[in-house]
């Protein structure tokens, strides 16, 4: 009897499947069952069998007939890349923005159950697992902080407990994301236009980049399509003019830094991650457009340098693997837990 736990229907042509569905687009990974039973022990680099990716497949964002057709096209694309077909699956981690509550999760599984067989594992979680997985490699422990076109902190405690700050979506603030930054500085443009607001060299270099002639135009161009991603593909322009001395957009993204600091801080304060002394050692794990190196205007240092002032004890990670690959981790770890508890040997 061996120490690795069995698998129940496993063979060497299992496979695990994770997948990353965001506002902006959906990745999903297809991997080998592992034969490791610690996460210490996977290959580096981790054998990717198949990868695909498609659009949105936020239910808030795009509808839920859109979300669950572009779940189903990459799963299908990743298992045909891989040669395999929905019966290899052992399990799967969704790990998708915009689910927020049971419901969210428990409509997820059904799409999921539809597709596959019943022996088949299947997680669904918000894309924040995915992304913590993907620093932890499959271990749920830590901070994570997402901040692409929309933004969340996420946080797991080793015995299981959970806290969640931000990640509520555009109407309801999450002023931290890329879609917060972008709509400040359109609304900006406008209150410049208006004299309501001080002038910005965010008015030409946006209009530039649009294609349009006037302020007023801005407007017209807002609402003819108002979906996220669009809005927040504006952003390299609000760190461009930051970085050379725009007040307006230095002020934005200062603003941003604050709040992405401030959802960390929300989420390490609940679960008490720091210890009682506020010096505990725990992982922050950062993904998302918005965190990545500019020229100058680095926002995710700004951020680290917030969280670390506050939590000397934090270790900030930037994953070495994608999302996807930390779904399917998290599916691998806990599909592997499972069968330890149920005594499977």
């Amino acid at each position: 009897m061996g120490s690795e736990p069995e698998i129940e229907c496993c063979s060497a042509e299992g496979v695990i499947l994770g997948v990353d569905g965001g506002t902006t687009s959906t990745i999903c990974v297809c991997l080998p069952l592992l034969p490791f039973s610690d996460h210490r022990q996977l290959p580096d680099p981790l054998p990717v069998l198949g990868h695909a990716a498609a659009g949105s497949s936020n239910h808030n964002s795009v509808g839920e007939t859109a979300a669950r057709e572009t779940l189903e096209q990459v799963i299908s694309e990743a298992l045909s890349k891989a040669g395999k077909n929905h019966s290899a699956v052992l399990a799967i981690c969704l790990g998708v923005s915009g689910v927020n509550h049971p419901s969210d999760q428990e409509r997820i599984f059904s799409w999921m159950r539809n597709i596959f067989p019943s022996n088949v594992k299947i997680y669904v979680q918000n894309d924040a697992v995915a992304a913590l997985a993907s620093g932890t490699m499959g271990k749920l422990h830590g901070c994570v902080l997402i901040a692409g076109t929309g933004c969340i902190a996420y946080g797991f405690t080793e015995d299981g407990r959970e806290a969640r700050a931000a990640g509520a979506g555009p109407v309801l603030g999450d002023w931290g994301s890329g879609y917060g930054i972008a709509s400040q500085a359109l609304t900006a443009v406008i209150k410049a236009h208006d004299g309501r607001g001080p002038e910005t060299t965010l008015t030409n270099c946006i209009l530039q980049s649009l294609g349009l002639s006037a302020p007023d135009e801005i407007i017209r161009w807002t609402y003819a399509d108002s979906s996220w991603a669009r809005i927040a593909a504006l952003v390299p322009l609000v760190v461009s003019c930051a970085e050379a001395g725009d007040q307006v957009a230095d002020e934005i993204l200062n603003n941003s830094v604050q709040e992405l600091a401030l959802s960390v801080k929300a989420v390490v304060q609940r679960l008490h991650l720091a210890g009682e002394d506020g010096n505990g050692s725990f992982p922050v794990v950062l993904v998302g457009g918005v965190l990545e190196a500019n020229k100058r205007w680095d926002i995710g240092k700004e951020v680290t340098s917030s969280i670390l002032k506050a939590y000397p004890g934090a270790f900030p990670i930037r994953p070495k693997v994608e999302p996807a690959v930390g779904a399917a981790l998290f599916a691998w770890n806990t599909m592997m837990n499972e069968a330890q508890v149920n005594g499977h040997r």
